[in-house]
Protein backbone atom coordinates (compact mmCIF):
# COMPACT_ATOMS: atom_id res chain seq x y z
CA UNK A 1 0.00 0.00 0.00
CA UNK A 2 1.46 3.27 -1.48
CA UNK A 3 1.22 6.38 1.21
CA UNK A 4 1.62 9.93 0.24
CA UNK A 5 2.00 13.22 2.49
CA UNK A 6 3.02 16.88 1.83
CA UNK A 7 4.64 19.44 4.29
CA UNK A 8 5.01 23.43 3.53
CA UNK A 9 7.30 25.47 5.32
CA UNK A 10 8.23 28.98 5.07
CA UNK A 11 11.75 29.53 4.84
CA UNK A 12 12.79 33.29 5.46
CA UNK A 13 15.64 32.85 2.57
CA UNK A 14 16.05 32.76 -1.11
CA UNK A 15 14.89 30.13 -3.33
CA UNK A 16 18.64 29.31 -3.85
CA UNK A 17 19.80 29.60 -0.15
CA UNK A 18 16.48 27.26 0.90
CA UNK A 19 17.35 24.58 -2.60
CA UNK A 20 21.19 24.30 -1.22
CA UNK A 21 20.26 24.18 2.55
CA UNK A 22 18.08 21.23 1.12
CA UNK A 23 20.90 19.36 -0.50
CA UNK A 24 23.20 19.93 2.27
CA UNK A 25 24.17 16.68 4.02
CA UNK A 26 25.67 18.24 7.15
CA UNK A 27 22.46 20.08 7.73
CA UNK A 28 20.75 16.66 6.74
CA UNK A 29 23.02 15.06 9.44
CA UNK A 30 22.47 17.96 12.24
CA UNK A 31 18.85 17.89 12.14
CA UNK A 32 18.51 14.36 12.43
CA UNK A 33 21.41 13.66 15.46
CA UNK A 34 18.33 12.73 17.43
CA UNK A 35 18.10 9.41 15.32
CA UNK A 36 22.39 8.92 15.02
CA UNK A 37 21.93 9.51 11.49
CA UNK A 38 24.43 9.78 9.67
CA UNK A 39 26.15 9.63 6.01
CA UNK A 40 28.09 6.43 5.62
CA UNK A 41 29.52 5.82 2.43
CA UNK A 42 28.81 7.96 -1.02
CA UNK A 43 28.44 11.58 -0.84
CA UNK A 44 29.11 12.09 3.19
CA UNK A 45 29.13 15.77 3.44
CA UNK A 46 28.62 19.37 1.21
CA UNK A 47 26.00 19.30 -1.55
CA UNK A 48 24.78 16.02 -2.78
CA UNK A 49 23.78 16.72 -6.91
CA UNK A 50 22.25 14.97 -9.72
CA UNK A 51 23.08 11.26 -10.33
CA UNK A 52 24.75 11.07 -6.86
CA UNK A 53 24.21 8.90 -4.35
CA UNK A 54 24.09 8.79 0.12
CA UNK A 55 24.17 5.87 2.88
CA UNK A 56 22.56 7.12 6.00
CA UNK A 57 23.27 4.99 8.88
CA UNK A 58 20.47 5.82 11.42
CA UNK A 59 18.44 4.29 14.43
CA UNK A 60 14.36 4.14 13.90
CA UNK A 61 12.19 2.01 15.67
CA UNK A 62 14.74 0.76 18.28
CA UNK A 63 16.67 -0.65 15.36
CA UNK A 64 19.58 0.45 12.98
CA UNK A 65 18.67 0.76 9.24
CA UNK A 66 20.71 1.88 6.39
CA UNK A 67 18.89 3.66 3.44
CA UNK A 68 20.57 4.53 -0.02
CA UNK A 69 19.66 7.29 -1.64
CA UNK A 70 19.90 8.71 -5.47
CA UNK A 71 19.09 12.36 -6.80
CA UNK A 72 17.10 10.80 -10.02
CA UNK A 73 15.98 14.60 -11.19
CA UNK A 74 16.91 18.08 -10.06
CA UNK A 75 15.84 21.58 -11.65
CA UNK A 76 18.48 24.00 -10.03
CA UNK A 77 16.80 25.87 -8.26
CA UNK A 78 13.15 24.93 -8.21
CA UNK A 79 13.32 20.98 -7.03
CA UNK A 80 15.03 17.94 -6.81
CA UNK A 81 13.83 14.23 -5.96
CA UNK A 82 15.65 11.63 -3.68
CA UNK A 83 14.58 8.01 -4.34
CA UNK A 84 15.67 4.91 -2.22
CA UNK A 85 17.81 2.52 -4.12
CA UNK A 86 18.56 0.28 -0.97
CA UNK A 87 17.04 0.15 1.99
CA UNK A 88 14.23 -0.97 4.10
CA UNK A 89 11.23 0.65 2.04
CA UNK A 90 9.58 -1.34 -1.36
CA UNK A 91 9.47 2.07 -2.39
CA UNK A 92 10.59 5.56 -1.24
CA UNK A 93 10.62 9.31 -3.21
CA UNK A 94 10.72 12.64 -1.89
CA UNK A 95 10.43 15.57 -4.07
CA UNK A 96 11.41 18.53 -2.81
CA UNK A 97 10.12 21.90 -4.31
CA UNK A 98 10.80 25.67 -4.06
CA UNK A 99 8.93 28.55 -4.88
CA UNK A 100 8.97 32.54 -3.96
CA UNK A 101 6.24 33.28 -1.17
CA UNK A 102 4.59 36.03 -1.52
CA UNK A 103 4.87 37.45 1.86
CA UNK A 104 8.68 36.87 1.56
CA UNK A 105 11.32 34.09 1.30
CA UNK A 106 10.95 30.63 -0.36
CA UNK A 107 7.78 28.32 0.16
CA UNK A 108 9.05 24.59 0.71
CA UNK A 109 7.26 21.65 -0.13
CA UNK A 110 8.15 18.25 0.64
CA UNK A 111 6.13 15.31 -1.15
CA UNK A 112 6.40 12.12 0.29
CA UNK A 113 5.47 8.52 -1.59
CA UNK A 114 6.16 6.03 0.10
CA UNK A 115 5.56 1.71 0.09
CA UNK A 116 5.49 -0.04 3.19
CA UNK A 117 8.65 -1.38 4.62
CA UNK A 118 9.34 -4.84 4.10
CA UNK A 119 6.83 -7.18 6.44
CA UNK A 120 4.78 -4.19 7.51
CA UNK A 121 0.82 -4.19 6.76
CA UNK A 122 -0.61 -1.49 4.72
CA UNK A 123 -2.47 -0.03 7.90
CA UNK A 124 0.42 -0.29 10.03
CA UNK A 125 2.30 1.89 6.91
CA UNK A 126 -0.44 4.64 7.11
CA UNK A 127 -1.20 4.72 10.64
CA UNK A 128 2.77 4.07 12.21
CA UNK A 129 5.34 4.56 9.85
CA UNK A 130 3.65 7.48 8.31
CA UNK A 131 3.38 10.19 11.07
CA UNK A 132 6.79 9.14 12.23
CA UNK A 133 8.19 9.76 8.50
CA UNK A 134 6.22 13.16 8.57
CA UNK A 135 7.35 13.86 12.24
CA UNK A 136 11.18 13.45 11.06
CA UNK A 137 10.62 15.67 7.78
CA UNK A 138 9.49 18.37 9.91
CA UNK A 139 12.08 18.14 12.61
CA UNK A 140 14.88 18.58 9.40
CA UNK A 141 12.55 21.59 8.23
CA UNK A 142 12.60 23.28 11.15
CA UNK A 143 16.30 22.78 11.40
CA UNK A 144 16.45 24.73 7.87
CA UNK A 145 14.20 27.23 8.73
CA UNK A 146 16.31 28.23 11.91
CA UNK A 147 19.23 28.15 10.57
CA UNK A 148 21.19 25.46 9.67
CA UNK A 149 24.38 26.70 8.33
CA UNK A 150 26.11 24.99 4.84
Amino acid sequence: MAVEFECRTRLAMGVQEAFDRSRSIDAHTASMSASRERAVAGVTSGLIGLGQEVTWRAWHFGMPIRMTSRITQMEPPTSFVDEQVRGPFASFSHEHRFAPDPDGGTMMTDHVRFTAPLGIAGRAAEFVVGPYLRRLIERRNAYLRDGAEL
